[in-house]
């Protein structure tokens, strides 16, 4: 079974899907790390963010591999911790833009999501790399309440008012992403709990489990 997770930044979906992983025994694919990780492998070779040809070949030398414990590897090195730095933030949506790039990255993503159930988040999930997901869920929540998500992740970042501003500038970066599936649930995460999210989703799950 796969269960897709879609959604904007900060409105839960890694914690969700991490935790949703856990509950059901199943992997957890994290794509937006992906992307992060050619983001950071990107500026150690020195390859220019706006080469999208260069991007992708590296991308396709340097495939992004996960551990059973989900941390994060490429070119031989773990960038778990490295990749969720606010200059990576910033420049990740740059990377992600360039179709050459996310055609590779689908791909990878395609072919580690065939490896048994998993739980996969990111942008495009529900309507383009696993479109057969037999579980669909969109996330959504109040700008304000992502914001204030997002802070809690970066605890070094005080500026409010400048982090809403660069999660409505990546919205718009990834608005071609971010369309939901037609069969897709939407869930308002704003007022609810994380354990409230993963325990609805769990649910949804296990009745398509037995259907």
């Amino acid at each position: 079974m796969i269960v897709a997770i879609d959604g904007p930044a900060g409105a839960g979906k890694s914690t969700v899907a991490r935790l949703l992983a856990e509950r059901l025994g199943f992997r957890y694919l994290d794509t937006g790390a992906m992307y992060r990780a050619l983001t950071w492998l990107a500026r150690r070779r020195g390859v220019a963010l706006d080469l999208a040809g260069e991007l992708a070949a590296l991308a396709v030398e340097n495939p992004v591999g996960f551990d059973e414990e989900g941390r994060v590897f490429i070119d031989g090195s773990d960038v778990t911790s490295s990749i969720r730095k606010p200059d990576i933030d910033k420049l990740v949506p740059v990377v992600a833009r360039h179709h050459e790039v996310r055609e590779v990255m689908r791909e990878r993503q395609r072919a580690l999501g065939a490896e048994g159930n998993v739980v996969i988040e990111g942008r495009d999930i529900g309507t383009v790399v696993a479109p057969q997901a037999e579980v669909k869920v969109y996330l959504v929540a109040d700008q304000r309440e992502r914001a204030r998500r997002r802070i809690a992740e970066h605890p070094g970042l005080a500026d409010a008012e400048a982090l809403a501003t660069d999660l409505r500038l990546r919205d718009e970066s990834d608005a071609q992403q971010m369309e939901p599936a037609d069969d897709a649930q939407e869930l308002d995460t704003t007022d609810l709990s994380i354990d409230e999210v993963v325990t609805r989703i769990e649910a949804l799950a296990r009745e398509r489990a037995t259907a």
